[in-house]
């Protein structure tokens, strides 16, 4: 079956789903109501990627699709746009934001691009070329990267990771002199400003904070389910066990995945070298990275 075909076939089981006879649960939403449903689908979308899951991003990309299926036909319920509309300024859009490609326009690298791309982005909403915009929808890690980029787009950004290391260093000195003298008021200021300081550095570093973090959420989850199995095996249970109990278990769990680690290969020398590749000049991808809608 062709694309379109298939496409079509989708919105039909959609609009199915929305009828007179469909399911009361998917009947019930309202664009507000499926708003989280969106940032899950994204994010798992995202996982999946991490994970270099092809099967599971497969999946993935197609919940994703019957969010977007599913909002594109309840504007189209209200008469606000259809899902034709959508795909029409989508395509739209792609060339309009390519004149490189589907015109005559000539660019020099992916730096340019990624300046006309937010030149043009800018004239489409009515703001001057280099207005600085707020994304609060976003999680704090990615909003702050976001606004850091923008400072990085007119040249007020740190050459290298390593001076924005020493800023990070002079921000985590503000806090704990706030937290000395007792200035509750201005400590969860201070620590924000480090926080920013360190999404600074991954930044530079080509990495990205957001899923950095999420990374090592995943880890400690893991290690901490491992210490728990650990503990019922023993007959014992983690919330009564003393500090030092605790923290053999702790050693134990990341033994074993040192081990795993190492019979599976992860973390191995080609591991390594990936890893150093992505971060020996990590602001020039930082700066060069895909521009955004």
């Amino acid at each position: 079956m062709r694309e379109g075909e298939l496409f079509e076939r989708f919105l039909h089981l959609v609009r199915t789903l929305r009828g007179p006879r469909g399911c009361p649960w998917d009947r019930a939403q309202t664009h507000r109501s499926l708003l989280r449903f969106v940032l899950e689908e994204a994010y798992e979308t995202a996982a999946a990627i991490e994970r270099e899951d092809d099967r599971e991003l497969e999946e993935e990309l197609g919940d994703l699709l019957l969010q977007v299926a599913l909002h594109s036909v309840l504007a189209e319920e209200r008469g606000a746009f259809t899902p034709a509309r959508v795909l029409e300024t989508a395509a739209e859009k792609i060339i309009r934001r390519h004149p490189h490609v589907f015109q005559e326009a000539k660019v020099e690298d992916a730096r340019e691009v990624l300046a006309r791309w937010e030149d043009m982005k800018a004239r489409e909403k009515g703001e001057t070329p280099r207005s600085f915009r707020r994304q609060p929808w976003l999680p704090a890690l990615l909003e702050a990267a976001d606004i850091q980029r923008q400072a990085s787009r007119v040249g007020f950004d740190w050459p290298w990771a390593q001076e924005a290391w020493e800023k990070l260093k002079e921000e985590e000195e503000e806090f704990r002199r706030a937290w000395r003298e007792g200035r509750r008021e201005e400590v969860a200021e201070e620590l924000g400003d480090f926080l920013f300081a360190l999404v600074n550095v991954a930044r530079l570093l080509g990495l990205e904070a957001e899923e950095v973090l999420k990374r090592a959420n995943e880890k400690f989850h893991r290690r901490l389910s491992s210490m728990e199995e650990e503990a019922r095996a023993r007959g014992r249970d983690l919330q009564g066990m003393t500090l030092e109990e605790l923290e053999e278990l702790w050693q134990r769990s990341k033994a074993r995945e040192r081990n795993r680690r190492r019979n599976s290969g992860f973390g191995g020398e080609e591991n390594q070298k990936n890893q150093e590749q992505r971060g020996v000049r990590g602001d020039e991808q930082e700066r060069t990275g895909e521009p955004g809608s």
